[in-house]
């Protein structure tokens, strides 16, 4: 995978194509200090990801992603800045990842690898781009690295257990500093509340069972695992699925 790095600061630069070169599969094709730089990059050398910083002299990250997203075949971006502020902003222009400074190694593997799930030809369609429009709305999730964007679509279940919630979703686990009240409060009635403990996705219920000692339990699609369900919460979960029978 070619790699262009975009980042006004050299030393940055220098730090994200040591990271970068440090793993298998990846290569620093490129450089630029700037959104122009950048855009001629691209035009030059093809890459298949952009790591771009955004407050940047001259045209920014922000303003050159939005050209970005215009071509036919664009790059896939992943925005390494030091201020979260542009989470939101970002995904507007089908950014993949929004790492924030230091970029650790951890988290920038992971991005890469999420930015190379996905070629050219889906990175421009508006509909296989899940940071774009209201078809395919996005949590914008507050992660150990910053702010990170999950496709709801691609949720199955919140689960709280003390102190943090895992997102369980198509591509893993998730942990977040995002409470279930907060998650509940934005992305109801698309996430239904099972437990005190667990949001579930409805689009992912198939059926509420009973185990052996006699529980409820919400039975998820695509094999997606079996949540509880408390007594509090049964007549609300048997409410919504007559509701779509």
């Amino acid at each position: 995978m070619q790699v262009l790095i975009v980042d006004d600061e050299q030393l940055a630069r220098e730090r994200l194509m040591r990271l970068v070169e440090a793993l298998d599969g990846y290569q620093v094709c490129a450089e630029a200090a700037n959104g122009e730089e950048a855009l001629k990059a691209i035009h030059q050398t093809e890459p298949d990801i952009v790591l771009m910083d955004i407050r940047m002299p001259g045209m920014d990250g922000m303003a050159a992603a939005e050209q970005i997203a215009t071509l036919k075949t664009p790059p896939a971006i992943i925005f390494c800045t030091a201020y979260d502020e542009y989470a939101i902003s970002a995904f507007k222009v089908q950014a993949i990842d929004y790492l924030l400074k230091p970029v650790r190694k951890e988290a920038l593997e992971q991005a890469l690898m999420q930015a190379g799930k996905l070629n050219k030809v889906q990175l421009s369609d508006p509909l296989a781009n899940s940071a774009q429009g209201d078809t395919t709305p996005c949590l914008v999730a507050k992660t150990w690295k910053g702010s990170e964007l999950i496709d709801l679509t691609h949720i199955y279940y919140f689960m709280a257990d003390q102190k943090y919630v895992t997102v369980h979703h198509l591509n893993g686990e998730t942990v977040i500093d995002n409470t279930l009240k907060e998650l509940e409060a934005d992305y109801s009635p698309r996430f239904l509340r099972t437990h005190r403990n667990s949001l579930v996705n409805t689009d992912f219920i198939e059926a509420l069972v009973r185990d052996g000692a006699g529980h409820y339990l919400v039975r998820l699609k695509n094999n997606a695992g079996e949540i509880p369900v408390s007594r509090r919460h049964t007549s609300d979960v048997k409410a919504w699925l007559e509701s779509k029978s």
